[in-house]
């Protein structure tokens, strides 16, 4: 267990000094940005984080005096997104993502198919609130009680959930714990949702955003969020960890990432203007609507995150038996 722990600790020292590169005092911030601003996603349009994409980036275009134009690159398990970005090289284009489209990757992919080291954090933005949902119908009433059903009936059950992180790590639990629960995929989590509620499938994973229609309508109830922090939109809603099941404490980290070779006074002067954008009470009402928690950080805030997500990914990657992809 101690090798374990000293692995993962690792990986995150590494990921942290990877994500968050010095940040040198530069004339260059007070000169940006010269021209429009291209912000490339990796989800579609609608979708929670779209929807922050286009509130901060028409409050920045007003800051910066350019156009922040929102580029939807969705497809790929966010690689196309990615492969977009990356191969920009362009200090006026910037990813914003959850960290989840690609915190998997080197456990998923045989050689990974963009250099994650062109990708530098900027800034913390939000997190996504995601729940583990059953139907109104099903006995299953917690999660320690999804487990030893699950345990007791093997095959019996199935599931989807967000592809990419979320999955990884989810089966990586599923071997540990000794479950069998079947996945079934779709492209579109809608309509996922509304199967979960109809009962042709019996759990979901997925963004409070998506089922809340159907949990408000009482066709679907929560087992518990798997953030690692209690949601003030869910009081009453324990965590995954809170539940006793820590391995599956995932937390639906969005932000900001710019091109390696951007000047670090640039990047700090992004950050805080993204921090003053996030801090307005009206960007924080209409956020929070979309089932978001509001939550800026630095970039080496950020960073670490990222790196407590990809030391997570490493370890449901060494319990699935999978090794890390070459560069």
């Amino acid at each position: 267990m101690q090798p374990m722990k000293h692995l993962i600790r690792a990986i995150a020292l590494a990921s942290l000094a990877m994500w968050c590169v010095p940040s040198p005092a530069g004339a260059q911030a007070q000169s940006w940005p010269q021209r429009p601003v291209k912000l490339i996603l990796p989800l579609g349009p609608g979708s929670g984080v779209d929807i922050t994409a286009r509130l901060v980036g028409e409050k920045l275009s007003a800051r910066w005096a350019q156009s922040v134009v929102v580029e939807n690159r969705p497809g790929g398990d966010g690689v196309v997104a990615l492969t977009a970005f990356t191969g920009a090289k362009d200090d006026h284009t910037l990813l914003m993502s959850p960290t989840s489209s690609f915190t998997h990757h080197p456990w998923t992919h045989d050689k990974m198919p963009y250099d994650a080291r062109e990708m530098v954090a900027i800034a913390r933005m939000t997190n996504t609130i995601v729940v583990v949902a059953v139907p109104t119908s099903s006995p299953i009433n917690s999660v320690a009680e999804l487990v030893s059903y699950a345990r007791a009936n093997p095959g019996k059950l199935n599931w989807a959930t967000i592809t990419g992180f979320f999955d990884f790590v989810f089966d990586g639990f599923q071997k540990k714990a000794g479950l069998e629960i079947a996945k079934v995929p779709y492209r579109n989590t809608v309509q996922a949702a509304t199967d979960l509620a109809e009962g042709r499938i019996q759990l979901m994973m997925s963004a409070y955003a998506i089922l809340r229609p159907h949990i408000q309508s009482g066709k679907l109830k929560m087992l518990a969020i798997t953030a690692s922090q209690k949601a003030s939109m869910l009081p009453d809603v324990q965590t995954t960890a809170e539940a006793g099941f820590p391995d599956i404490t995932i937390d639906g980290l969005v932000g900001l990432f710019g091109p390696r070779e951007l000047p670090g006074a640039v990047r700090d002067r992004i950050a805080a203007d993204v921090r003053a954008v996030l801090e307005d009470p009206a960007i924080v009402t209409r956020l929070t609507a979309t089932g978001q928690v509001v939550n800026p950080g630095s970039s080496a805030e950020f960073a670490a995150a990222i790196g407590k997500q990809q030391a997570q990914a490493a370890a449901a990657g060494q319990i699935l038996g999978v090794k890390q992809a070459t560069q």
